[in-house]
Formats: C-alpha cells, structure tokens, sequence
C-alpha cells in the first residue's frame, strides 16, 4: 500500500508538535511572571526623569507599588489614573511608588507623559532592561508588584489590577510591624 500522505502528514504532526511547545513556553513564561514567593527587591540603581539616582534598596522600611509600565501601553494608561490615586491615598502613611518604564519606551515620550499628567511619584526609564530582569524577566505590561517593609514582593499582578483589593493588601501591609 502507497502512502501518499506521508510529507504532509510529517509536516502536519510537526506543525502540532511545535505549536504544543510553544504553548508549554508561553505557559512556563506566564507561571514565571505570576509566581508570588516573596522574592527580595534586588538591590539595583535607577535613574530618575530628573536625573536623579537611586537605588531599589530605598525603598526599605516602606511599602512600595512598582508599576512596570509604557507609554504604548492602552492598559497602562488607562490604570494610571488609578496609580496616582493609590499613591495619593497611601503616601502620607510611608507608602513609595516607582513607575519603572519599559526598555523600548522612547524617554521624550515617557518624559512628556509623566509631565503631562503630573505624575506625582518617582518615574524611571529601564533603559537597559535591567530593572525588569531583577524581576524575574518582566516582559509584559502592566506589571505591578507590591513589596513590603521587609522588601520581599508579597503579590504581582500582570494587567491591571483589582485596585479594591490592591488597597486592602496595601493598608494590612502598612499595618505591619
């Protein structure tokens, strides 16, 4: 018996093959960047729109809301409205955000959205991808972590968070001792 389908069935099964691994990388990817674990702030500088410097250890002693972020990011502007009244509501109570934007983010667009908006927080451009790395790889936008007075990442949301919630957890980590 003649088996005429041979190439294409070989090429099929071999498009099915790649296809399911490329869904188990995207997966394995995903579970990383959702991973809770109380994972220390990496002690790594960054550079102000200001030009001041700084480094992620400040942040010691506070809790913190980093937003990784960009400005061509249509969920990312449209939870920022929602960050700076987090920020606004927690900072006189010892609370710090950080908006850390992406790699590719171009700086004079970073610069003008922050100041078209006021932001009233720090802002820094990751210009060496370095912030994301220290991480755990973030990749997609928005990724916002909250990191307690210890400076462990106690909870990551990638896309925009469930803000009541987020304000629960922020006020019982202010709470803490």
């Amino acid at each position: 018996m003649l088996n005429t389908e041979g190439p294409a069935l070989t090429r099929r099964a071999f498009t099915v093959a790649g296809l399911g691994l490329s869904s188990l990388t995207v997966a394995g990817s995903l579970a990383g960047c959702l991973r809770e674990d109380e994972s220390s702030v990496p002690d790594l500088p960054f550079t102000q729109l200001d030009g001041s410097q700084h480094r992620l250890t400040d942040f010691r002693n506070k809790v913190a809301l980093i937003n990784f972020w960009a400005t061509s990011c249509t969920t990312c502007v449209k939870e920022m409205p929602q960050i700076v009244a987090t920020h606004e509501r927690f900072k006189a109570r010892g609370f710090e955000t950080l908006a850390v934007a992406m790699q590719y983010d171009p700086p004079a667009y970073v610069m003008q959205f922050a100041q078209s908006r006021r932001l009233p927080f720090r802002v820094a451009i990751d210009h060496t991808g370095t912030l994301a790395q220290g991480f755990g790889r973030v990749q997609l936008t928005p990724t916002t972590l909250i990191v307690n007075k210890q400076g462990k990442v106690v909870k990551r949301y990638v896309g925009e968070p469930d803000f009541k919630a987020l304000h629960a957890l922020i006020d019982q980590l202010l709470t803490e001792a």
